[in-house]
């Protein structure tokens, strides 16, 4: 399993990072996901294989930005 961390804007309530976490937790190879909207920080466990771009992808999809 590996972590990744993302800064990522927009976020400004319980209701963003309830949408980011499921968004993400849908993805293939995703185990866990947690958002942080007080420190713009998305942390996601996930497969090796998993490309790092595609969870940059659903999160820009979801409507928020990924800075970092």
């Amino acid at each position: 399993m590996e972590q990744t961390k993302l800064e990522v804007t927009g976020m400004s309530c319980g209701g963003c990072e309830a949408n980011v976490t499921e968004t993400l937790e849908a993805l293939s190879g995703v185990s866990s996901a947690t958002a942080n909207h007080e420190n713009d920080e998305v942390r996601v466990e996930h497969d090796e294989a998993t490309d790092v771009g595609s969870i940059r992808d659903a999160v820009e999809n979801a409507g928020y930005e990924v800075v970092a």
